[in-house]
């Protein structure tokens, strides 16, 4: 096989392939084979018409295209493996028929898109600027107090009518205008005061009735009620309280820690909680610090970015939307209606977004050439950990369903890895004033 490859584009490279006469006069016989079924040819069954007889009816090149088809699959999957052009799409074919002659050399030309030539930027020592994450005391209490939640229990009350933060069981019948509508009744339904899960004025009301106490509720529907019809309504709501019930939380001491982790006193136990809250904070400065870098060594690159790839990203998008949204319930279909949109108009929406991950990719690829970045055993076995950590499960068990494709995977993620740290190594770091700092500022 004779071929010679041109890059033709920063993304574009054109083979020349030029087809030896006799290998051609072979693919154009096993054309013939394939074909001579679909001629009609009179006075013979189809398939049974000589070839020289058919290029005579038809003219010889009727079995030209198909003779192409046969030769050069092989033949240009041989090539660009050999070369090793990433193509992105299917390929131009382009032949001169014209000049097709028996015994002569066939010329075949193939303009295919590949993975683009990436100009790399600085990428070493980038000044980025994050929102530092801090730990605040009222992050320490709001995450003690999901513990305390946990370890609360909800008490029946009976010596008190209802107050605000009470839990009440209760019936109720809306009707407007005397007339009952939809979704306006409901039998042991639980309602916790103050949550706001009612229209405005229904919880203040239940404030003071007593258990088995029957009510009428005068209240009004928002006019941004979604239910049109209900919007700026007057209704009443004539309910039952079936029951009161508080949640008692349990005092926060050194019996409370011992119930809720494996330390003995309160105090240990909140220096293990501010302890896991800092190492989550630093972990996610240290994100934003990578996602940060990678961004601007991405947007330092110059890149042209097939439209074949982009593509390609944004329908892995939308099948990555697909499947998250078949774990809620849902299908595509219904969000489109929901949306008013179409499937092309979505696309369309992340075309821009598959661009910009596409660049951060095949800048970190190119980071990871022009450094010589390989992965050791320690870096993928580091990934693998944190893989199976990430799923629940154990690693060994992980490391025995792991498919070649799999640890390739996990390869190439430990290469990234070591790149983006390569990258951050060096960063200039400084922090960003926060939204309500900012505002403060310009307020003051």
């Amino acid at each position: 096989m004779s071929y010679t490859v041109e890059k033709i584009a920063s993304n574009k490279a054109k083979l020349t392939f030029t087809v030896p006469a006799e290998e051609f006069a072979a693919a154009t016989q096993k054309a013939y084979l394939k074909m001579r079924g679909r001629v009609n040819v009179p006075g013979f069954r189809k398939g049974h018409a000589p070839r020289s007889l058919i290029e005579r009816m038809y003219g010889p090149d009727i079995f030209y295209e198909e003779a192409i088809n046969i030769w050069l699959p092989e033949k240009y999957d041989e090539a660009i493996e050999k070369e090793d052009l990433r193509a992105v799409d299917q390929p131009e074919v382009d032949v001169d028929w014209a000049a097709i002659a028996p015994d002569t050399d066939v010329t075949i030309t193939c303009e295919v898109f590949v993975y683009p030539e990436v100009t790399l930027g600085e990428y070493k020592g980038l000044a980025v600027e994050i929102e530092k994450e801090t730990v605040t005391d009222a992050d320490i209490v709001a995450r003690i107090n999901q513990d305390r939640s946990k370890a609360s229990r909800t008490v029946e009350v009976l010596d008190r009518p209802v107050a605000d933060g009470d839990t009440v069981n209760l019936d109720y019948k809306g009707t407007v205008d005397g007339v009952a509508f939809d979704g306006g009744t409901a039998e042991g339904q639980t309602l916790t005061i103050g949550s706001h899960q009612f229209i405005p004025g229904f919880e203040e009301q239940m404030i003071g009735m007593c258990q088995a106490e029957e009510k009428d509720l005068q209240v009004t529907f928002p006019e941004n009620y979604h239910a049109e019809n209900l919007a700026g309504k007057d209704a009443v709501f004539h309910v039952k309280v079936n029951s009161i019930s508080v949640t008692e939380m349990p005092e926060l001491d050194d019996e409370f820690a011992a119930d809720v982790s494996d330390f003995t006193t309160f105090a240990e136990y909140r220096e293990s909680i501010v302890k896991e809250l800092q190492d989550k904070a630093d972990q996610n400065n240290k994100t934003s610090v990578e996602n940060a870098v990678v961004e601007k060594a991405a947007d330092n690159a110059t890149v042209d970015i097939p439209a074949a790839m982009v593509n390609r990203e944004v329908n892995s998008m939308l099948r990555d939307m697909q499947l998250q949204m078949a774990y809620q319930g849902f299908k595509l279909e219904d969000y489109l209606k929901w949306t008013g949109q179409t499937v092309e108009q979505l696309a369309e929406q992340n075309k821009g977004e598959a661009e910009r991950r596409l660049k951060i990719r095949l800048a970190l690829e190119a980071i990871e050439k022009a450094e010589a970045i390989e992965a050791t055993d320690e870096d993928i076995e580091k990934e693998t950990e944190k893989q199976a950590k990430r799923m629940g499960r154990d690693l060994e068990d992980f490391k025995k369903s792991l498919t070649d494709d799999q640890k390739e995977a996990l390869r190439d993620a430990a290469k990234v890895t070591r790149t983006v740290a390569l990258m951050t190594a060096d960063a200039v770091v400084t922090e960003k004033a926060k939204e309500e700092e900012k505002k403060e500022e310009e307020e003051a």
